[in-house]
């Protein structure tokens, strides 16, 4: 099954000249979702990760159900002021701009390896802070991984840990 006949593409969102990969059509065909989710388990296994780790909020709709999947625990990297309790968080830059993520201070142990998961790969700054802030909770993280990569836009190369994708769209 190819999984990219079931990602569509939306022109001109959320601005103009974006091209926007649409994952909702792989969510609602379950034949498909089910493959992507034994595809990214089959990736995953070999890392041996305790738990994964999911940014928001697409990449909850990876996380969790892979983390299901493989018998794991799983841990929501998300943005300011929505996780009770005591959190820690990190600042980093965007394209034009910068943003926030926080986990539950307690969410990992030291030492735990922790396999960080988002839907799609663009520029690799949210992806590359999830990694620092699970590494400032004390994790060890053996890899990234998503559904869709950007490969044209180099993202990876912000990545200091393995990177793992199902699907690449090289423009």
């Amino acid at each position: 099954m190819d999984l990219k006949d079931h990602i569509r593409g939306i022109p001109d969102f959320p601005k103009p000249g974006i091209m926007f990969l649409d994952i909702s059509t792989l969510l609602r065909h379950g034949a498909a979702w089910r493959s992507a989710m034994a595809r990214l388990a089959d990736i995953i296994r070999p890392y041996k990760p305790d738990m994964l780790a999911g940014i928001e909020s697409r990449g909850f709709l990876v996380a969790a159900p892979l983390a299901l999947e493989l018998g794991l625990g799983f841990v929501m990297l998300r943005k300011p002021r929505k996780l009770p309790g005591l959190t820690i968080g990190l600042n980093y830059a965007l394209e034009y701009g910068t943003d926030r993520i926080e986990m539950q201070a307690d969410a990992v142990k030291k030492g735990d390896r922790v396999v960080v998961l988002d839907d799609l790969l663009a520029t690799g700054g949210t992806l590359a802070a999830g990694i620092s802030l699970l590494r400032q909770a004390g994790a060890e993280v053996p890899c990234a991984a998503t559904l869709i990569e950007l490969s044209f836009l180099n993202g990876r190369a912000r990545l200091d840990v393995p990177f793992e994708s199902l699907m690449t769209y090289d423009s």
